[in-house]
């Protein structure tokens, strides 16, 4: 079985933190537990008119990858409902290949 992985592109994400509670309502997670949690960062100003502002969701070890779904044929509850489409599970080695921005990160999940 191969390695699974979970892409992001956060350079989409809009913080909009639908896959945080589309993961909470699929598992029953309490209001202050995740299976998938969106890290904020800035904003701050860089320089002129740059800033640093970022959303990055990141898996937490409540993560299963919605084996449930999995097993259901059905995407991953984060994956289906993440808006800008930027969150992406599958296989490690398919979803390296498709790192070709900077701002793409890849999780290996267990």
């Amino acid at each position: 079985m191969a390695l699974k992985g979970l892409l992001i592109d956060y350079s989409y994400c809009t913080g909009c933190h639908s896959c945080e509670i589309a993961c909470q309502v699929e598992h029953g997670f309490a209001p202050d537990r995740w299976g998938i949690k969106i890290a904020e960062i800035g904003p701050w100003q860089i320089k002129g008119d740059k800033w640093q502002y970022s959303y990055i969701p990141a898996p937490t070890d409540q993560c299963d990858r919605c084996a449930k779904r999995a097993q259901e044929g059905k995407t991953p509850t984060c994956e289906h409902h993440c808006q800008a489409k930027c969150i992406e599970i599958g296989e490690i080695a398919e979803l390296a290949a498709k790192m070709t921005r900077s701002h793409m990160v890849l999780y290996a999940l267990r």
